[in-house]
């Protein structure tokens, strides 16, 4: 039966099952292109040959999310929003070997006509095309690791061939993974497309779950995937998940928020236990029951869990690594605070440690240690110091940031040890290390 995930006058976003070809070849099998136009001439009693525009493509054994265009306008400008690199595919993948936090893989990959297979080839061989992706590790369990993909080009077997070059081969791929096995099934799924409306000119984002008994020890994770944030750990006391920058944490704070999406996702509570800004990226941890947000609020409060950030400022602090202190007021009303050196009624101490990573021109990129967790106290306290960060509209220094032409806040948080005390309800977790560096 079709999975219909959206459908106007203009779109058809449907979910292609894996083995299931998009449109016919010559093994004449049933594919995916013949079976969406029969669903539209049936439903909507249509005479004659149905239109049905096949604008993007997925391999046989891939499957997830496809968009076929209803009218030839729809199919023209879909087609160009592809051509131009306009749309936004995501691919869940489980690999083997050890991929890195995240990375972008580049290169030039040539498809091989007779086989139909493809491989890496160096600049300048005749007929081989650029191609380029970036990756993100989730979470690894029984020997296999989730990755996050994210379609740059889109290339003949281009995932498939530029993660096994790597040296993490997706499982079960029977042409470029050496440890397959005969029978098994490909674990690459197409789980989110983002388009422009041919014609409403609004974005527009579909999303599909992989099936497959690969997946299956993984079901949270990709449920999570599918908020927009990528799970790095995953129990049933604690989610530390990885989120991009642009979605609140808290429904507290109003707005779309990643606790609610979280909710839905995962059918039940959860519990952020500290915050990210908006504008930042990177690791936040939320409890999955009342016990283990008292142990994580616990550790919170006693400074046990550590909190590391990256971030790009201007200038170059001297030494380079130090510890800084002040104190902070917070200014609701004004969703701001300033900070002070000597304490005043109503400021609260702010302890910030902080050490260059390196030294780029006119910017040095340091790890930030945030020992006090305060409203924006990272970003005030190295703008009080001299030290803005790159990108911050807020304290920041917007003309060097036009010049620069920064884009969004250079920072993001990257590290969260836990420590527990023996008798905590979470002490099975005491010396963890959550990373998204490599």
């Amino acid at each position: 039966m079709l999975n219909v995930l959206y459908e106007d006058n203009h779109l058809l976003a449907v979910e292609k099952p894996a083995n299931l070809p998009a449109q016919a070849d010559a093994s004449g099998d049933a594919d995916l292109l013949s079976i969406c136009k029969a669903y539209v001439k049936e439903k909507y009693r249509k005479p004659g040959e149905v239109y049905l525009g096949l604008v993007h493509r997925l391999d046989r054994p891939v499957g997830g999310v496809m968009v076929f265009a209803r009218t030839s306008k729809a199919a023209a400008r879909l087609a160009a929003q592809f051509a131009s690199h306009r749309t936004g595919k995501k691919y869940a993948a489980l690999v083997e070997g050890k991929p890195g936090a995240r990375g972008r893989l580049s290169g030039h990959i040539l498809r091989d006509e007779a086989s139909g297979s493809a491989r890496m080839v160096p600049a300048g061989t005749a007929g081989a095309k650029a191609a380029a992706l970036a990756y993100c590790r989730c979470t690894a369990r029984g020997g296999l690791t989730l990755v996050d993909v994210s379609l740059l080009t889109g290339r003949h077997h281009q995932i498939r061939c530029q993660l096994a070059d790597a040296g993490f081969p997706i499982w079960g791929d029977q042409r470029y993974n050496p440890h397959a096995m005969p029978g098994q099934q490909l674990a690459l799924w197409a789980y989110a497309l983002e388009i422009e409306h041919p014609v409403k000119r609004e974005r527009m984002e579909f999303a599909s779950t992989p099936k497959g008994s690969a997946w299956a020890p993984f079901r949270e994770e990709l449920a999570a995937l599918r908020t927009g944030a990528r799970p790095v750990y995953l129990d049933a006391d604690m989610l530390c998940v990885d989120k991009d920058a642009g979605l609140g944490v808290a429904e507290a704070d109003g707005g779309d928020s990643l606790e609610a999406r979280l909710k839905i996702a995962l059918g039940g509570d959860v519990y952020p236990v500290h915050r990210l800004d908006v504008g930042t990226s990177g690791l936040v941890l939320f409890a999955r029951n009342p016990r283990a947000k008292d142990a994580l609020d616990e550790a919170i409060k006693t400074r046990a869990m550590r909190k590391y950030y990256h971030c790009e400022v201007y200038g170059r602090p001297e030494p380079d690594g130090a510890e800084l202190r002040a104190c902070l007021v917070k200014h609701a009303e004004a969703a701001r605070v300033e900070v002070y050196d000597a304490m005043r009624p109503g400021a609260k101490e702010i302890v910030t440690r902080y050490r260059t990573l390196e030294a780029k021109g006119e910017t040095t990129l340091l790890e930030v240690e945030l020992v006090t967790g305060r409203t924006h106290q990272i970003r005030a306290h190295l703008a009080h110091a001299g030290f803005p960060l790159v990108g911050d509209d807020r304290y920041g220094d917007r003309d060097r940031d036009r010049i620069a032409g920064a884009k969004g806040l250079a920072l993001r948080a990257v590290r969260l040890e836990l420590n527990f005390p023996r008798g905590s309800f979470l002490e099975r977790l005491d010396g963890t290390i959550l990373s998204i560096e490599d």
